[in-house]
């Protein structure tokens, strides 16, 4: 069950590199309750607004284990994530909200079998091997206080860093609100 509603709740900033929320760990969500719904729903909000696939509540400056996604089946949360199995190797060009503008080939496993909790309380299982793999991976990370960047091997990181100091990423991820360049993790 979902509680996304088609009415229009504002949207929180997103995050950037550099703000210190995101390299912290994500505090486990011990209750369901109205502020959570609350939360998830301008979460929606914020992911549309940003023409995001995923966005984890740490993104929006909220350090608990929680993530909404759309890979195209409608707006959801997992909460308390966590991958109990994984499989092979891909590589794969990614962005992310936090890091607007830029994008990065990262190797993840191919294959994962994830579990946490709906909303509704009940326990939910995935197992996927294409985009919805990658997001609930990419969102993970973040709950873990890992950016992508800290995927990449060492010359690439150091390239990207590089990169990274000639942007302004606030200006940046205004831009990146407006469509073009695609959806972003």
């Amino acid at each position: 069950m979902t509680h996304w509603y088609p009415r229009r709740v504002a949207s929180y900033p997103i995050r950037v590199l550099g703000d210190p929320v995101l390299k912290q760990r994500s505090r486990t969500v011990e209750e369901l309750d109205g502020a959570l719904a609350t939360l998830v729903d301008t979460m929606y909000t914020t992911m549309y607004d940003a023409v995001g696939l995923g966005l984890a509540a740490p993104q929006v400056g909220v350090r608990k284990r929680l993530f909404t996604y759309d890979v195209g089946e409608g707006p959801r949360v997992l909460i308390n994530p966590e991958v109990v199995e994984a499989a092979g190797e891909v590589g794969f060009e990614e962005g992310c909200l936090s890091i607007p503008g830029l994008r990065f080939e990262v190797r993840r496993p191919e294959r994962i079998t994830a579990r946490g909790i709906g909303l509704d309380g009940r326990e939910e299982i995935f197992e996927d091997d294409d985009m919805l793999a990658r997001v609930f991976q990419h969102e993970l990370d973040h709950l873990d206080g890992l950016l992508l960047i800290d995927r990449l091997d060492p010359e690439a990181r150091k390239q990207a860093l590089r990169e990274l100091r000639e942007i302004d990423l606030t200006a940046a991820a205004q831009a990146a609100r407006e469509p073009g360049d695609g959806p972003r993790l």
